[in-house]
């Protein structure tokens, strides 16, 4: 059946015929409007974000730094605020008091040294225990978009000139199922034509699903349907700190500490980049203690190691058949400690041999292979794999004298 054909037996109803195809106009690549970022490759005008984060990660205390830096125009937390000026920002925080945001943004301004004159005027917080925001229910005969809340916020952002518009959390500005993506699809979308009419950036928060243990979360752990997350131009997920990276980092705790990864971006190219933070506590002089999220640098297990060491552990494993099991006496990593200056008998040194080891053994360095014991069982070794060349060596700049390889 050609078009023709099709158009025959298919007669134009009323609708259908105010149908029309637009044709594409070229325009000088110069001419193009560039996208309006405002944070980082989070953030732009038009569009909605999301932040997806298990409970009591410390998602509600970064999007209170992100809005700080925003409205202050200043890099406080490792992203940039591409406006060019201090940007409005509506922190509408649906869950907390409005003291308890008080305290929060203070002691994050104390943290950071920000005054009251850095941000007068631009930053805007309501509590949903003041005032609700729901902007879709479930009626009898489907989903209701509530129109008038819809205008009156609309009405706001333009008045007020917002630029940015935090709502915290997403499931509580509508009464819709969680899981129906029909209904949340079209909550979704509503939200972004709310960021289109106005020209602000919306930021959803958002929680995960519960995951099972030592899985890592993504933009596709978000809680319910995932409509949110296709409709959302960027997702950041925010991850806790496993106990055995907090072991490797030299911490008797994981707790406090987190990362940030660009999970998803439909508009800016992909990034592997994690950022890590803590909570730091801040004192105010009422006497409360309250977290604020601070940047923190988390140590590489490969500082100081360089190829001649790795040199140096393969000549000292060559043959020797040491043990792959952590626990057996002949463990390989009480070897490699004495070369490259760890202690297996400490914990955080252990955990970071053990993640030479693993690194080692993935990129070919080493391998994993079994030999038979005296009783005639395999037993799990280490061997080397490919061995480091004299100019991967030479371009460590370490002088032999540093470094004897025996």
């Amino acid at each position: 059946m050609t078009p023709r054909d099709t158009v025959a037996a298919f007669p134009a109803t009323s609708q259908q015929s105010a149908i029309r195809a637009t044709p594409f106009v070229w325009i000088e690549p110069a001419n193009i409007p560039p996208r309006k970022w405002l944070y980082g490759h989070h953030l732009i005008r038009g569009y909605v974000s999301l932040t997806v984060a298990p409970g009591a990660t410390g998602k509600s205390s970064l999007l209170i730094a992100d809005a700080l830096a925003m409205s202050a125009n200043r890099n406080l937390v490792g992203t940039p605020v591409y406006a060019g000026r201090p940007l409005r920002v509506w922190i509408w925080n649906l869950e907390d008091p409005i003291d308890e945001l008080q305290r929060r943004i203070t002691a994050t301004a104390i943290q950071y040294q920000i005054h009251s004159t850095d941000i007068e005027g631009r930053l805007f917080v309501d509590s949903g225990r003041d005032q609700s925001l729901c902007i879709a229910r479930q009626g009898h005969n489907g989903i209701e978009i509530l129109d008038p809340v819809i205008d009156a916020l609309q009405a706001e952002i333009l008045a007020r000139e917002i630029d940015v518009l935090i709502v915290d959390p997403f499931v509580s500005s509508h009464q819709v199922s969680e899981n129906d993506n029909g209904a949340i699809d079209a909550v979704a979308k509503k939200w972004g034509a709310i960021a289109d009419r106005t020209g602000c950036a919306i930021e959803l928060v958002h929680h995960l699903r519960k995951l099972p243990h030592g899985i890592e979360a993504t933009a596709e752990s978000a809680r319910g349907a995932v409509s949110l997350v296709a409709a959302a131009r960027s997702v950041r997920v925010l991850n806790r700190m496993a106990k055995e990276e907090a072991l490797q980092c030299g911490l008797t705790s994981n707790k406090g500490h987190f990362k940030v990864s660009d999970d998803k971006n439909n508009l800016a190219a992909a990034t592997d980049s994690e950022n890590w933070f803590r909570m730091e506590s801040v004192q105010l002089d009422n006497g409360d203690n309250v977290g604020v999220v601070v940047q923190w640098d988390k140590p590489d297990p490969f500082d100081g190691i360089t190829p001649r060491h790795l040199l140096a552990v393969q000549k000292a494993i060559d043959g020797k058949d040491y043990r792959q099991n952590v626990q057996a006496t002949d463990w390989v990593g009480q070897h490699i400690g004495h070369i490259v200056g760890l202690d297996p008998a400490k914990p955080h040194d252990k955990n970071r041999l053990k993640s030479l080891i693993k690194t080692w053994i993935n990129n070919g360095a080493l391998i994993a292979d079994e030999i038979m014991n005296k009783k005639g069982r395999p037993t799990p070794v280490i061997a080397v794999g490919k061995w480091v060349t004299a100019a991967e060596v030479a371009a460590t700049n370490v002088a032999d004298d540093e470094f004897p390889l025996g």
